[in-house]
């Protein structure tokens, strides 16, 4: 193969001037290469690696991994276009795979994949056919980014032929070095980056008798890019302001409203995402009117993972007339757009990371590494400008964290135990949390994907190649039939999209449309129909469907239904309200696979929901009503079956908001039928002389039904120890056993139970302050009391017990009684017999002053106060 220097653009790039330095240290050597944006990394890199050897004359495959799918397309497409062979004809042998979209063969020689296709192809069979992996813009440090280069270091160590190659504007590239260099696990003696051998304490990792199965060093390089000056303003008021979402649509507008007057290019806006991007297009409209009464057309554009092939394209491709484009964080890396001479950056960006055990997604500031990223897409081709809506003195963080770093580890487990390692004995550029660690893999032994050594199982091997969460696969391979597997894959389909398939209307006859077309509610029937059903009038009438989106999660249906061989979308049954049998045996189906799915309504709070363990709040996006009863005036549910929530920072340092915005509506009868929650005593309710007892279920701290029970073993005693303490059986005995275990309590305190004589009754009751339930319960089985009916083989005085000497007993409560009636007053008594303090504690009484000393009892050398509410004073 080689390069035909007429069909790049005029003139040399940067990053050329690499060309002789990388072919030679590829070739002993993993690389780490540094370039400013705009160098032609993405581009030049994968050709050279495709090059055929002058010795044996091979031409090598290359795997571009690239994080985005923009510009996966772009840069396959670009690249493409340069690859010719030595006939001069075009050939495609340069391709792509995204998910849904795969154009590489047998015969490509270049493939640009996206992170989870590289580790799709990792587990099943190794990358074998590959002899260069690139994984590109790497300071982006992705999770998966991050896991590839993980397990490919380890890979590399017994296949000698496999290169690495790291590439980024802004990374780290010594520290990258060094861990590619050295192979701690191992022990492997290995060279950096300037020659200096390194030998681990360990020793050497052996093979047979060949001493290191690898001894491939790393190298940095570097070029210098061709950097056009770029003017820096900032348009805070004071230096030390830091980006901030309020008023960022008018602060977009006044910064693009001032270069539309001082540039003729085109103008390129960060924002943190689409919403944001919708309202400062929205804003900007005006300047677009403005433009066209001065002669000139201005034009609005979006760049988001979530436009259309055609719109990407017409972003991507030279205008001739000035452009102002609303771009996320895709056009920071990778991408690049002609033309752009001027950058304005609100320098926020939504990410994810761990809050309270949970992976929540929030608004947040950008680092200076990828402000110097935004900042260089300004100076590509000409002088430019870039305007910062913050301070210069602004303190932002100085990189982004990785990924590993900040979310839960369950997929990147699950995808490590797929290709045959364990995500605690990779050895990362940074640590991992072990908090995180041992959430993931008690998430994946509870579903059954890891085994207790963290290797995958036959379930994990189902779950790990179906492109939707673990958690959906899961449920999907839980379902017990093909009918509920069927409304699982396609729910899975409408949720695994990247953008919202719906949208809840807004008028009140589009909700009444709603309403008659979903009768039930529930926001998981509503995705599953619109994936199977066609639209009606009134959502497509409305735009209450994003078209492209549904149009992606049919795609991905069919593609499981394939993979399981599920009949596809065109044979699937309508899901209508005659279907309620089925929809109540996949509830159950879900919910007996993942209980902690089922979340029921607190009592007091009806717009939240528990399951025991986490907390919801009804999302503005969910059908789920947060009254007691719908507009109909019918009840509502109780509780429901969450299938999909997001997280996002709430007060305080640690908390969140987890907010439902798929729910599924289920009364309480359904969740009982799930065996949920657990059975306990209703208090005071006891049926006649039967002595059923009436036993509640509760779930998250709510009763969701109950029954009248025969009870039997340690809920038999329970009920008895009660109906003996409120007066039901043995009448008196109750008053005389508390009297007694609270004298005897005040006697242990004061340690005069080590003066007398220890006999088997005393050493039964011990040295623990004793309480009434307990004790009962103890003695009622040391008796072989089971049941109300073994009551009768028993006497009362059974039940007591003689702690204090009854000769002492009289004078010792006189003074140490428990509790005191003076007048209008009468309060408990506590002792701390260590601190020498006995403490009046208020309970009834009409008199406003405390007590006074000559009232009480004779405490010698004890100090006395009374507390009534907060306030303590001391008694003289």
């Amino acid at each position: 193969m080689t390069l035909a220097t007429d069909s790049l653009p005029a003139g040399s790039l940067p990053i050329d001037s690499l060309y002789d330095d990388f072919k030679s240290a590829i070739k002993d050597n993993h690389l780490v290469v540094e370039s400013d944006t705009g160098s032609g990394k993405s581009t030049r890199l994968p050709l050279w690696c495709a090059e055929k050897e002058p010795d044996n004359g091979r031409a090598k495959r290359v795997l571009v991994v690239e994080p985005r799918r923009v510009a996966c397309l772009a840069l396959s497409s670009f690249v493409g276009s340069l690859f010719k062979d030595a006939e001069g004809s075009n050939h495609s042998k340069v391709g792509h795979a995204i998910r849904f979209d795969s154009t590489v063969t047998a015969e490509t020689q270049i493939a640009f994949v996206t992170p989870g296709i590289a580790l799709r192809w990792l587990q099943e069979d190794g990358l074998a056919s590959f002899d260069t992996v690139i994984i590109d813009e790497f300071h982006e440090r992705r999770w998966d980014t991050d896991l590839l280069l993980a397990m490919l270091k380890q890979k590399a160590l017994s296949s000698s032929g496999l290169r690495l190659v790291l590439t980024s504007a802004t990374i780290d590239g010594e520290r990258l070095t060094s861990y590619l260099s050295t192979n701690t696990a191992q022990g492997c003696t290995t060279n950096t980056a300037e020659g200096s051998s390194t030998n681990t304490a360990q020793g050497c990792f052996q093979n047979t008798a060949q001493g290191c199965e690898s001894d491939l060093s790393a190298k940095r390089l570097y070029a210098q890019g061709r950097r056009f000056h770029v003017e820096l303003r900032y348009q805070a008021k004071e230096s030390h302001h830091l980006p901030d979402i309020r008023g960022v649509e008018q602060a977009v507008k006044t910064a693009v409203s001032q270069l539309l007057t001082e540039t003729g290019g085109d103008i390129l806006v960060f924002l943190p995402g689409k919403r944001e991007i919708q309202a400062c297009l929205q804003a900007c409209q005006p300047l677009q009117r403005d433009d066209k009464c001065n002669g000139s057309e201005l034009e609005l554009l979006a760049l988001h993972g979530g436009i259309s092939p055609m719109e990407q394209k017409k972003v991507l491709i030279e205008s001739s007339r000035q452009r102002v484009i609303f771009a996320t964080n895709v056009a920071e890396t990778s991408l690049t757009i002609p033309g752009v001479t001027a950058v304005v950056d609100s320098g926020l960006e939504r990410r994810t990371h761990q809050r309270n055990g949970r992976t929540v997604l929030s608004l947040v500031r950008i680092s200076k590494a990828s402000s110097e990223q935004r900042k260089g897409r300004a100076g590509r081709t000409q002088d430019g400008i870039c305007i910062r809506l913050w301070g210069k003195g602004a303190p932002l963080e100085a990189i982004t964290p990785p990924e590993l770093q900040r979310e839960e580890l369950v997929e990147p487990m699950l995808a490590a135990a797929g290709c045959g390692y364990r995500l605690s004995e990779l050895k990362f550029v940074d640590t991992i949390p072990d908090k995180a660690l041992a959430i993931a893999e008690q998430k994946l032994l509870s579903m059954g994907a890891i085994d207790e050594q963290g290797l995958i199982t036959k379930h994990g091997n189902k779950l790990s190649p179906l492109p939707i969460d673990t958690q959906f696969a899961h449920l999907i391979s839980a379902m017990p039939d093909d009918e509920c597997r069927g409304l699982m894959v396609d729910l899975a389909a409408a949720l695994s999209v990247p953008h919202r398939l719906f949208k809840l209307p807004a008028s009140e006859q589009d909700l009444k449309d709603l309403s008659e077309w979903e009768p039930l509610g529930c926001d998981a029937f509503t995705l599953i129909k619109l994936v199977r059903e066609p639209l009606p009038g009134f959502m497509s009438e409305n735009a209450l469907v994003d078209l492209n989106a549904r149009k992606e999660a049919r795609f991905l249906s069919n593609q499981i239904r394939s993979a399981l061989q599920l009949a596809g979308l065109n044979h699937a049954e309508p899901v209508g309200i005659k279907q309620s049998e089925l929809r109540q045996r996949w509830l159950l189906s879900v919910i007996k696979a993942l209980p902690e799915l089922a979340f029921v309504r607190r009592e007091k709070r009806i717009t939240a929901l528990g399951n025991g363990y986490s907390e919801v709040q009804i999302g503005r996006d969910s059908r789920f009503c947060t009254e007691l009863k719908d507009f109909n005036g019918k009840e509502s549910a109780l509780a429901a079956v969450v299938f999909d929530q997001h997280s996002i920072a709430g007060k305080g340092s640690k908390q969140t908001l987890n907010l439902a915005s798929c729910m599924a509506p289920v009364s309480l009868k359904e969740l009982l039928n799930t065996d949920l929650g657990e059975e306990r005593l209703a208090e005071n309710r006891e049926k006649g002389a039967s002595h059923k007892v009436v036993v509640e279920t509760v779930y998250a701290g709510r009763v969701i039904g109950s029954r009248l029970k025969t009870v039997e073993g340690e809920q038999a005693l329970e009920a008895i120890v009660r109906s003996i303490g409120l007066g039901r059986q043995f009448k008196g005995v109750a008053a005389r056993l508390n009297n007694d275990i609270a004298a005897w309590n005040i006697w242990l305190a004061l340690g005069k139970n080590k003066e007398q004589a220890p006999t088997p009754e005393l050493k039964a009751l011990g040295t623990e302050p004793l309480v009434f339930e307990s004790y009962l319960s103890n003695k009622l089985s040391e008796l072989g009391v089971e049941s109300f009916d073994d009551l009768e083989l028993i006497e009362a005085e059974d039940l007591l017990f003689e702690g204090i000497p009854e000769w002492e007993r009289d004078a010792f409560d006189a003074m140490y009684p428990s509790q005191l009636y003076l007048a209008e007053l009468k309060v408990s008594v506590e002792y701390l017999p260590k601190r020498k303090l006995v403490t009046l504690v208020y309970a009834s009484g009409l008199r406003k002053t405390g007590p006074k000393r000559w009232e009480l009892p004779r405490w010698v050398g004890w100090k006395i106060q009374y507390r009534k509410a907060s306030r303590v004073v001391d008694v003289k």
